[in-house]
This record gives structure tokens, C-alpha cells and sequence, in this order.
């Protein structure tokens, strides 16, 4: 079987500055998979090279059919859902306003995925009324999540989900998402600077140095690998 999501030696630039040098990855339907890096690696890219929000080339590859030039609207009809770092909420709309906009594309009434969204996230129903910007950081990284989530898409691209939240709140937004690939059968790719954590939630993670894969396996193997100890679990 082919996989979800395939990078085959993929570019990207912004401007003249090279910042991607052809990267190759793939992600099989139903995985999790981590992309570490430190700062610079070129994480983000990879995901806005999918996404064509950055000069890329290359050949990228979903449910077996060549990603064009596709904007965000046209990715959520694929069922691919973008999350990006910063958390990307419309601060001025209430949370269930939020959490329709995460519908748009469908047709027919998103009550049901409501009712599964708060589910997972209980707190969003009582504050379904309340505006977005006025709730914290981890609340604004969940309503993202569950956002993402009313898509009912096949993939999910996650940025830097862990960026600025406490480690508390960084345990329960990737049990969500442990969850959700496990209960719901969502795919996800997800760039992460926590490689600890990263590496325990994914069955598979690339390592990406100056813009290039350096290493890649499984997670368990990776997580004894002498260079990705010292680099990023500091032991």
C-alpha cells in the first residue's frame, strides 16, 4: 500500500535563501510520525512546503496523487489539516465560531462533530460563548487541535505544538493527540522541538539538520541513537 503522504527529494526557498534540501519522507495511513530539528533545520518549511505556502520543489505526494499548487482551502477538501505554529485561532470569533470554521467545507450540520470534539476537549462547551484571544496559551493550543479536528480529515500537520505551553499542558495536548490517532484513526505528522516526548508519541521520527534528513527509523531505535541522545534528549 502506498503511503498517505510521500516528500521526495523536495526544496524550498524563501527568496535565495535555500532553507529545504531535498528532503524525502513518507507517512504511512494511520501513523504518527515526528520530525526533530533544532531551530533553522528547516521543521517548519517542511510543513509549508506541503502545504505550498513556501517556493518548493520536488515531488510531494498524498493518497497516492501529486500535490499541486493548493492553497489552504483547497487542502482541507484533500483532508489535510494544518495547524502551524503560534496556534493559528481567530482571536476575535467566540470558540464555537472557532470550532465551525473547522467545518466549513463539509455539508450538512456539524452537531455531531461537536458533540465528538467536546468529547475529547469537555471544556470547550462551556466556553463555547467566549472569545478566543481571552483564553491561555494551552486553551488556544486545544481550540487549534479541536479545530483541526472538526475538519474530519485524513492528515494532520502539526507545528510546534508544545511551543510555550507548561509541561503539564504539553502531557495532555499530545495525549490528545495519542488519542485521537488511536481512537479515531488520525494520521499526523508533527514537527516538535521536544524530541523526548516526540519520540515516545511517534512509531516513526526524521531528523533534520541545515535543511536535511540526517537520520531516520524508528522511534525506539532513534531514541538510542548516540548523536540524537546527545543532541536532543541531553544524556
Amino acid at each position: 500500500m502506498a503511503p498517505l503522504l510521500e516528500l521526495e527529494k523536495v526544496s524550498a526557498s524563501y527568496g535565495p535563501v535555500k532553507a529545504l534540501h531535498g528532503v524525502s519522507l513518507t507517512v504511512d495511513e494511520g501513523q504518527i510520525v515526528a520530525v526533530l530539528g533544532a531551530n533553522g533545520a528547516g521543521k517548519t518549511t517542511t510543513l509549508r512546503a506541503i502545504s505550498h505556502t513556501v517556493d518548493r520543489d520536488g515531488e510531494i505526494r498524498f493518497a497516492g496523487k501529486r500535490l499541486a499548487r493548493i492553497g489552504p482551502d483547497g487542502m482541507a477538501r484533500l483532508g489535510i489539516a494544518h495547524v502551524p505554529e503560534g496556534r493559528g485561532t481567530f482571536s476575535e470569533l467566540t470558540v464555537l465560531e472557532n470550532l465551525r470554521l473547522g467545518a466549513y467545507t463539509r455539508r450538512g450540520s456539524a452537531k455531531a462533530d461537536l458533540d465528538r470534539v467536546a468529547a475529547y476537549f469537555p471544556w470547550l462547551a462551556e466556553r463555547r460563548n467566549q472569545q478566543a484571544g481571552t483564553l491561555s496559551g494551552g486553551e488556544q493550543q486545544m481550540l487549534a487541535l479541536a479545530r483541526a479536528f472538526m475538519q474530519r480529515g485524513r492528515l494532520l500537520l502539526l507545528d510546534e505544538p508544545s511551543l510555550g505551553l507548561a509541561p503539564l499542558l504539553v502531557t495532555e495536548v499530545f495525549r490528545i493527540i495519542k488519542e485521537l490517532n488511536e481512537v479515531e484513526g488520525l494520521t499526523v505528522l508533527v514537527v516538535e522541538q521536544n524530541a523526548h516526548i516526540a519520540l515516545q508519541l511517534a512509531q516513526t521520527a526524521y531528523v533534520l539538520e541545515v535543511g536535511r534528513v540526517a537520520l531516520s527509523g524508528p522511534s525506539a531505535e532513534l531514541e538510542q541513537h548516540e548523536s540524537v541522545r546527545r543532541s536532543y534528549l541531553g544524556y
